[in-house]
């Protein structure tokens, strides 16, 4: 571990994961921004680095030693950068995801994910848009989260895979809290998204859940899309929605599509959070791509340091007086208009472009 500033000096303590590919170089951009961002505001941060990814593995055997693990569980917040997953070994040599093994060990079960149409990068269909996705992180078909022990996906014979989805009512119920307590802060809308159609009792079970929720919020106005839908919708205008909750897989590919509509995937940031921890990092990968992870990490100091000028706070919402500076925050209390979440695992710069294209999306 490498501490560039002393613990003693600081209130805010972030660990600082580079990853792999591009992820050396948009971190150190992310940490010219945060060091500007001290320098101004005076939040007392304090940063400590470790090597995880490929350069772990050369030293120490693992993508993710656990050391980093510890550290990351002590600090107040993460900053991940990308990582090359598809580049690991298999996992009895040491190939962990990071980004879903700290996912599962902070229980960070909300990654906020916004899509919002900038200055220079027109949408690329439609007006402008201005939305945040709600996923939910912890469980689903992602079989690297979803077992206690094990793998929720199974091979028993040469001709047979099956995959696992696990939906629970603890998962269901504090992830639409989350969407419910953002969109207070926001435009007052959710779409919850499913697949009740198809998966009967399990997203069945999910939209039981959510609707249970929607009635402790009354002012918020409430509509659920099936995402086949969803994913058509949002081509067609983006713009009319407002804060979408759904199940991890559903989540993970449409806030892709939302992204690159608002204008491009290579700027889409985002946070994990939880009760707890929480943790930033762009919602791409490590492929040889711009990303801003920095626009993710500005979540993180929002919750760990309170919002001090207007800068900070354009992009997310108005100043509300009070202080956060507190761990990294319970995702079920988001400050207001706090959209953001990452994901990055892609693959080297080896590949061809089309493989590079389709890596440069989050497969987490």
């Amino acid at each position: 571990m490498r501490s560039s500033v002393s613990p003693a000096q600081s209130s805010i303590r972030l660990l600082v994961l580079e990853g792999d590919g591009i992820g050396p170089e948009i971190t150190a951009a992310t940490m010219d921004v945060l060091h500007a961002a001290n320098d101004a505001l005076s939040l007392q941060l304090a940063f400590e680095r470790a090597d995880i990814g490929l350069a772990s593995l050369h030293t120490e055997g693992t993508t993710l030693p656990d050391a980093v693990v510890a550290a990351a569980k002590a600090a107040d917040g993460v900053v991940l950068g990308p990582v090359s997953h598809n580049a690991y070994p298999p996992l009895d040599q040491g190939g962990i995801n990071p980004s879903g093994a700290l996912r599962k060990q902070l229980d960070l079960y909300a990654n906020i994910r916004p899509a919002k149409s900038r200055t220079g990068f027109p949408p690329r269909c439609g007006t402008a848009v201005d939305l945040v996705i709600v996923r939910e992180n912890t469980e689903g078909f992602y079989a690297d989260r979803n077992m206690f022990m094990g793998s929720g996906e199974l091979m028993p014979t040469p001709d047979l895979a099956i995959s696992m989805r696990k939906i629970t009512r603890e998962g269901s119920t504090r992830i639409a809290e989350t969407a419910f307590a953002l969109a207070m802060r926001r435009r007052r809308k959710i779409t919850n998204v499913h697949k009740a159609n198809v998966f009967r009792v399990s997203d069945g079970f999910y939209l039981d859940c959510v609707r249970a929720v929607a009635k402790k919020f009354p002012a918020v106005a409430y509509e659920e899309r099936i995402v086949d839908a969803m994913a058509a919708l949002l081509v067609r205008d983006a713009s009319q929605f407002d804060v979408i909750v759904t199940t991890n897989m559903f989540g993970d590919i449409l806030s892709d599509e939302a992204s690159e509509i608002s204008g491009s995937l290579g700027l889409a940031a985002s946070i994990n959070a939880g009760r707890e921890h929480c943790l930033a990092q762009a919602q791409h990968g490590s492929a040889d791509v711009p990303a801003d992870v920095g626009h993710g990490v500005r979540v993180v100091l929002r919750v760990g340091a309170g919002r001090q000028q207007d800068d900070v706070e354009q992009d997310v919402g108005e100043p509300d007086g009070r202080d956060h500076r507190r761990r990294a925050g319970d995702a079920s209390q988001w400050p207001e208009r706090d959209p953001l979440d990452g994901d990055p695992e892609n693959a080297s710069a080896e590949h061809s472009d089309h493989e590079r294209d389709e890596q440069h999306a989050d497969d987490y």
